[in-house]
C-alpha cells in the first residue's frame, strides 16, 4: 500500500515536463518520432516546505522512511494525484524555530 504525502508546500511551485522521444535521423533530412513508451511524460516538481521544526522533521522522517527508491502518494498543482520519488533533500536553518526543506519530486510509474 502506498501512503500518501500530505504537507503543504511554500508557494508558487514550477514543475517541469518532460517527454521521452524516439528519433530516427535518416540521410535525407527526413526524421522520424514516436513516443517512447506509454508512459512518455513524466513531471519533476522542486519544492520547498517552510515550517517548524517538528513539521520539517516529520517531512524529513517521510521521506527517509522511502530511501529514495519508494515511491509515495502525491497530487501536484493543477494535476491529478500519481506516484513520486523524492531521491534527495536538503534542508537549512532560518533562526529560532523555523527549518526549510527543499526537495524534488519525480514522477514514476508502476505496473
Amino acid at each position: 500500500m502506498t501512503t500518501t504525502f500530505s504537507w503543504r508546500h511554500d508557494a508558487k511551485p514550477s514543475g517541469t515536463s518532460t517527454f521521452r522521444v524516439l528519433k530516427a535521423q535518416f540521410g535525407d533530412g527526413y526524421t522520424q518520432t514516436a513516443a517512447d513508451g506509454i508512459n512518455n511524460k513524466s513531471q519533476s516538481w522542486p519544492l520547498q516546505f517552510t515550517g517548524q521544526a517538528a513539521t520539517i522533521t516529520a517531512i524529513k522522517a517521510f521521506l527517509d522512511a522511502r530511501g529514495g527508491w519508494q515511491s509515495f502518494f502525491w497530487t501536484p498543482p493543477l494535476g491529478v494525484p500519481g506516484y513520486y520519488k523524492c531521491a534527495a533533500y536538503d534542508s537549512k536553518h532560518m533562526g529560532g524555530d523555523v527549518w526549510q526543506l527543499t526537495a524534488t519530486f519525480e514522477e514514476s510509474f508502476q505496473p
